[in-house]
């Protein structure tokens, strides 16, 4: 297929890929908490929401749906940063540290599991967001394909600084089929061929029965089910556990101006990459983790109000890039630390989940 040249391309002026949907030319603005009315109203929405709490939503104008024709590709390569500069917010000893300190809250029975993340950063300078996503997606979607991949591009404005998003996500956070609502939790990971650990199976459990908690406040009574746990899932490098939660939206919610405030209330940030209690997984997180996740962590997929349908990944193995201080590219990487955790094995699983795709990210290790 011919690429197509930046300069000419409808992406620069805003858009966003997921698997059978593309979007470009944003035309309107929302806020996930508050903004329900709007959103339920129609149209196509784009979602980025932060590990922190900003839900943003973008109304796309022009909207296709396709999964035979394949996305053109960038006008240019990818061009990464240096393997040797990429950054972590805590080195080894910092993490490890952590990692002991959250077993201390766990034996004194505050927190039950949390998630211990660190980001990754790194130089790349760029003159204006879109080219070097079109090209890293293309080059993810090759190098380490995944269910929930997407890429979005928003334009400098008012509500968001210029920045990208490109995610070769996993997770189901949420997905809204007419009335059903569903969540699959993925806990657990090991190298292909490596068994799981007790202390795998028993943090799914934990979360899966965290975000049966977390979709009641949306469902019907009675209607919260477990179609699936602890089910084995291969990933490209990565095996992990998958459980799946559905319910049926209660008629409050069922499509009404009250769904999506209600939902991310209910929901967010998911509790797979926070913990059990929430409260109390995302104070001990605030107080380990010295700079914010954004939208690693968060949400990041879409909502169609015409057609009743969204589907929104967990923003895991994902690549955001800020225009601040020249341009800077990050990845988060973490895990789950139960009392059953080992400092120096919950740090190698951080290792185990960012190796690839730091690897096909940077410039010197892409290979051919």
């Amino acid at each position: 297929m011919v690429s197509v040249r930046w300069e000419d391309d409808p992406r620069r002026t805003g858009s966003a890929a997921f698997r059978g949907v593309r979007a470009a030319s944003p035309v309107d603005h929302a806020d996930l908490t508050v903004d329900g009315a709007k959103v339920a109203a129609g149209g196509f929405w784009v979602v980025v929401g932060s590990f922190e709490g900003r839900l943003d939503a973008w109304r796309m104008e022009a909207v296709t749906r396709d999964d035979a024709v394949p996305e053109p590709p960038p006008g240019r390569a990818w061009r990464g940063p240096l393997a040797s500069s990429w950054t972590s917010s805590l080195d080894r000893d910092a993490y490890m540290a952590g990692v002991d300190r959250i077993r201390a809250d766990i034996r004194d029975g505050d927190v039950y599991q949390v998630n211990l993340c660190r980001m990754l950063d790194a130089p790349l300078p760029a003159a204006e967001p879109g080219p070097d996503a079109v090209a890293l997606a293309h080059r993810l979607a090759t190098g380490n394909p995944a269910r929930f991949a997407s890429r979005i591009v928003i334009p400098r404005t008012a509500a968001w600084p210029g920045a990208w998003v490109v995610s070769a996500s996993p997770e189901l956070y949420l997905r809204v089929d007419g009335a059903t609502v569903t969540s699959s939790p993925i806990k657990g990971t090991a190298a292909p061929g490596e068994q799981m650990l007790p202390k795998d199976e028993a943090e799914n459990v934990m979360i899966t029965d965290l975000i049966r908690n977390d979709v009641s406040h949306v469902a019907a009574p009675g209607s919260v089910r477990v179609p699936e746990l602890l089910g084995l899932h291969e990933h490209p490098g990565l095996v992990h556990l998958q459980s799946t939660v559905a319910a049926t939206l209660a008629p409050d919610f069922d499509w009404t101006e009250r769904l999506w405030p209600a939902l991310m209330d209910g929901t967010f940030p998911p509790g797979s990459v926070s913990g059990a209690p929430k409260g109390s997984a995302l104070a001990i997180i605030a107080r380990e983790e010295p700079v914010p996740r954004g939208p690693y962590c968060g949400a990041i997929g879409w909502i169609d109000a015409d057609s009743r349908r969204a589907e929104l990944a967990v923003g895991i193995r994902t690549f955001v890039w800020r225009p601040d201080q020249g341009g800077r590219l990050s990845f988060g990487t973490g895990a789950g630390i139960t009392w059953g955790s080992e400092a120096a094995g919950e740090w190698a699983e951080t290792e185990l989940k960012a190796r690839r795709l730091i690897a096909l990210a940077s410039a010197d290790t892409m290979g051919p």
